[in-house]
């Protein structure tokens, strides 16, 4: 399939939205699919972000081609979706990749990988890095087609019951932290759990676990995390972005009219771009309201981040070493990751800096 430009897709939307879509009532085919989500339906920047998807492609196409939306647990669970996709159980499913590491952790480069890129550059690699076309060929074995469909942005660290003022304090802490974040933080003591969003508020309220990540703090507050963790750490630095991808079935895919193909393609395209929006919208006025709820905002120490970039570095090279088609993707992908940490270190980065630093002065901060 030809891949095309962000900019094709936005417009293809536009045109079909403002003044074709009539088009598709004179004797186009109904189309009805269904689609698993892996996350509750609490959240409406997750779940949402395939809600919003499947409204598009129905305006888009005059109603003829329908997408019923699922929340995680209504048809299949939160973490079935690749095999309810790729078994033609449903046709497609809005989910993060990583959730899926344990099948292979190649899987994780289509969401994100610790001390990875930020959201802008994970969308240059995906739309013109050359990312796209290296998952799909991993997909393929997986009977899936992806499509980038979201991103949270940076996200938080998490909250914990106690300070974490060393490296020796992750030591036998039970963690809920979803992807292949876990993998490092195992490695320094952490015992990582896998937990869909909907289950991690009474797994940390019981003591089943001690912290535990999500999002960023609109998702978190909806989760009431804080409630029963103070501690509120940043950043995430396992997940500098993360991406969200529409996995479709390759049969479904292939059996959709071309015009039909070219609405899903922006709808997802604009699904990308708008949940990025949404959380940098939502998310200071959240964070303001958690800290004035008591939360206690907390960075991770400049040791505790070098330790665990290590760890992360160490990790990583060994997996390459022994999955050949994760090293087929991380070498490339780790290329493109450094080329994009000096660019945006010249002109970004001082940029934000010195905005950053303008902002307290303005505040009476130093």
């Amino acid at each position: 399939m030809e891949r095309r430009s962000f900019i094709k897709h936005a417009g293809l939307a536009g045109i079909l939205a403002a003044g074709s879509a009539p088009a598709f009532a004179q004797g186009a085919p109904e189309v009805k699919w269904r689609l698993a989500s892996s996350f509750p339906r609490s959240l409406d920047t997750l779940f949402g972000g395939a809600d919003g998807l499947a409204k598009r492609v129905a305006a888009s196409t005059d109603g003829k081609f329908q997408i019923q939306t699922f929340a995680g647990g209504e048809i299949v669970p939160a973490f079935g979706v690749v095999d309810a996709v790729q078994n033609a159980t449903v046709q497609c499913a809005h989910t993060a990749a990583y959730y899926f590491f344990g099948k292979d952790p190649t899987f994780a480069f289509g969401c994100t990988i610790p001390f990875g890129m930020n959201t802008r550059q994970q969308n240059a690699w995906m739309y013109h890095g050359g990312g796209l076309e290296l998952m799909r060929e991993f997909y393929k074995d997986y009977n899936i087609i992806n499509f980038p469909a979201g991103n949270t942005t940076a996200q938080m660290g998490g909250f914990f019951r106690k300070p974490i003022k060393t490296v020796a304090d992750f030591k036998g802490l039970k963690m809920r932290i979803g992807g292949t974040g876990g993998l490092p933080l195992q490695k320094l003591g952490v015992i990582p759990q896998q937990i869909p969003g909907g289950d991690i508020y009474p797994a940390l309220e019981k003591g089943t676990i001690d912290a535990a990540e999500w999002v960023g703090p609109y998702d978190d507050e909806k989760l009431g995390l804080y409630k029963v963790a103070k501690y509120y750490y940043y950043p995430g630095w396992w997940e500098g972005q993360a991406e969200l991808d529409l996995f479709v079935n390759i049969k479904a895919w292939n059996d959709l009219p071309k015009a039909y193909q070219s609405v899903l393609e922006s709808a997802c395209a604009e699904a990308n771009v708008d949940m990025t929006a949404k959380y940098d919208a939502l998310n200071p006025a959240a964070l303001k309201r958690l800290i004035a709820g008591g939360v206690k905002l907390e960075p991770f120490s400049n040791e505790i981040m070098a330790a665990c970039y290590k760890a992360t570095t160490e990790v990583y090279d060994g997996i390459a070493e022994k999955n050949a088609k994760f090293k087929k993707i991380y070498e490339p992908w780790k290329a493109f990751r450094n080329d994009e940490i000096s660019w945006f270190q010249v002109a970004e980065n001082r940029f934000d800096n010195f905005m950053i630093a303008a902002h307290r002065m303005s505040q009476g901060k130093h």
